[in-house]
């Protein structure tokens, strides 16, 4: 990731996790659009709740790209269960938007490899709100990266970090990137404080999904980070 930033193009910024009335939102899919583009997003993704009672959306959003801001088509999915009991939460960005719903004996590493196969960026959302645990995460083989902030946990229940499961999965040989996210649902201020920052030449949907697949991105609560430098001779013991 470090290489990132000597390599050609530009950091983009924006959102990969958040729901509109598809889902469980409470603003349109072209509302929540505007929204980010006039808070100075380039992309955002709307990650509406892939479930059979929402009509299993991968919401359309292509309509509100314009000149300077894009979307990238994706969803949360879902399958049973995690060790505490709860159906899985897995962030996916670049689904096409045929993606099929999971069968009834799906696991929730299976839908993540799926997603993966199909071309997405796949990440676990939220894992310190949904007490995901190190073996689980470590399950899930197709998953590029684990949200590290999660602003809508954060100020709903006090659980929006997770760096300690991230430093346990690293420890454990994991091999996961981090990204941060507002999981907006509209209900409260729950937008613009959770941020992934992807390097690509172009503002494109196809740019934007192999800049993250290729770990080209950072994390930030809203914070920039412009330059590196000296960090590799830091880290040399």
């Amino acid at each position: 990731m470090l290489a990132a930033f000597d390599a050609p193009g530009r950091f983009w910024r924006g959102n990969l996790h958040g729901h509109s009335t598809a889902s469980d939102g409470a603003l349109a899919p072209e509302e929540v659009c505007e929204r980010y583009r006039e808070a100075g997003y380039d992309f955002v993704a709307v990650s509406d709740h892939f479930m059979e009672r929402f009509g299993w959306p991968i919401t359309d959003t292509r309509a509100a790209r314009r000149a300077g801001f894009t979307t990238i088509l994706g969803a949360e999915l879902h399958a049973p269960s995690t060790a505490r009991g709860d159906i899985w939460h897995i962030v996916a960005a670049g689904l096409p938007p045929d993606f099929a719903p999971p069968a009834s004996d799906e696991t929730g590493p299976a839908l993540a490899r799926r997603a993966a196969d199909a071309g997405a960026f796949v990440a676990l959302a939220h894992p310190h709100w949904s007490q995901l645990t190190v073996d689980e995460a470590l399950s899930v083989d197709a998953a590029h990266a684990l949200e590290v902030y999660n602003h809508k946990s954060h100020i709903e229940v006090d659980r929006g970090e997770a760096l300690g499961l991230w430093d346990a999965v690293l420890h454990e040989g994991g091999r996961l990137g981090a990204i941060a996210s507002d999981v907006s649902h509209w209900h409260d201020a729950e937008a613009f404080c959770g941020l992934v920052l992807v390097l690509a030449e172009t503002n494109d949907p196809v740019s934007l999904v192999s800049g993250l697949l290729s770990g080209a991105y950072y994390a930030s609560q809203v914070p920039l980070i412009h330059s590196v430098a000296g960090v590799e001779d830091a880290l040399v013991v």
